[in-house]
């Protein structure tokens, strides 16, 4: 008998992490024109600021997984989603630009370790025999948030509706999300006998190195797309508001290749499903860099959106299947981490281009990171991944 997918548990999973990035995209197009706007800041300082987030979320990915693999999944579950919930609090009483900045680096800790405990505990939930292909479905629930979220932040924010308001929707929301995970029946974790010594494999997944390095080009990448979108739209190609609508059709892009991909991913096909999502982004990536104008800006949103949609998911499945049983939380974390840290780097080196040069420069460059990428990823870490896979 076919195991059931949509299981109680596996929704309330994927509805806490609809929510938990719901919260995250509702700041993230309006958070770098909020600081323009308030605090007067420039480019460099609104990448400096930002990515303290993005590096915050980093450093703490390798000890949460360890810690979700050392302990109670569920306790440590709730408690990372309840500090993530109370941070946003802190966006309303931040009243000076050194404040907020604190604030937002500190936030980054908490979303760090909330999202390797929400996979991980998806993944907890999911029958064994659908897990590659309840990992993508879990990722979509991600895509509806990044599609509504920003189109809400900038509709709210276009209109001159104070910015204490998102923050307030934002934290409505991630207390929704923790109500959903209190509700989970946790399965028993498989119990490690004997001590376990502390080693380098507990907090990264060592043999993942290849496959890490892939997932840091195309983020880097995309911390440069997602972080500056709002103002490049505005300053460089003139599109007034249009960064709500090009996360949507982002969004849709994202969703669409998730769901025609979704065979490729259960019958196991991973590594195709990759090489056609590199090969989908840069063509994405080069529509957005060099066909400036409206048709070329929104038709790159849903190109792009594919071309991730299809990575994705595959790149985590990749990052499970490389682990033993007892060590998800460390695969979770060592595929967020990897993220995160493209991401954290783009956004850093695309304020620093942008205030040098320009926010095109910044996307050329982009390209060019994508295109290594992908001719790494074909010429060796395919084969690797092959080779080494556990399942």
């Amino acid at each position: 008998m076919k195991e059931v997918l949509w299981n109680r548990n596996y929704i309330a999973v994927c509805t806490a992490n609809f929510l938990l990035f719901f919260a995250f995209y509702l700041l993230l197009p309006m958070l770098p024109l909020y600081l323009r706007d308030t605090f007067c800041a420039d480019k460099q300082l609104i990448g400096i600021i930002l990515s303290g987030y993005t590096i915050t979320a980093l450093l703490i990915r390798p000890f949460g997984g360890f810690i979700v693999d050392s302990f109670p999944r569920k306790r440590v579950l709730l408690i990372c989603y309840f500090l993530f919930f109370i941070f946003f609090a802190g966006y309303i009483v931040a009243g000076t630009i050194l404040l907020f900045a604190i604030i937002r680096s500190m936030h980054g800790f908490a979303f760090g370790a909330v999202t390797v405990a929400n996979s991980t505990m998806a993944i907890d939930v999911l029958p064994s025999s659908r897990r590659n292909e309840g990992i993508g479905y879990y990722g979509v629930s991600n895509n509806l948030a990044m599609a509504i979220g920003p189109s809400i932040s900038m509709y709210l924010y276009d209109h001159h509706i104070d910015a204490n308001v998102i923050f307030t929707i934002s934290l409505v929301a991630a207390a929704i999300g923790l109500l959903c995970n209190a509700s989970v029946k946790a399965p028993a974790k498989e119990q490690v006998k004997g001590r376990q010594p502390i080693s380098l494999d507990r907090f990264v997944l060592t043999n993942a190195t290849p496959e890490a390095l892939m997932v840091i080009f195309f983020s880097f990448s995309y911390g440069i797309l997602s972080t500056y979108l709002a103002i490049y739209g505005k300053d460089e190609v003139g599109i007034e508001g249009g960064s709500g609508l090009f996360f949507t059709l982002l969004a849709i892009g994202l969703i669409s290749a998730r769901i025609f991909s979704a065979q490729w991913v259960k019958r196991g096909q991973l590594t195709r499903n990759i090489g056609a999502g590199m090969i989908i982004t840069i063509i994405g990536f080069s529509l957005f860099t060099f066909w400036r104008d409206i048709t070329g800006f929104y038709l790159s949103a849903l190109v792009l959106g594919a071309g991730y949609g299809a990575m994705c998911p595959s790149f985590q499945a990749v990052f499970i299947n490389l682990a033993h049983n007892n060590r998800r939380g460390t695969a979770n974390s060592t595929y967020l981490t990897s993220w995160d840290l493209g991401l954290g780097v783009g956004v850093l080196i695309g304020g620093a281009i942008a205030e040098q040069w320009s926010y095109h420069t910044a996307y050329i460059i982009a390209v060019a990171v994508c295109i290594i990428g992908a001719l790494t990823f074909f010429n060796h870490t395919a084969t690797h991944f092959n080779k080494n896979k556990l399942r």
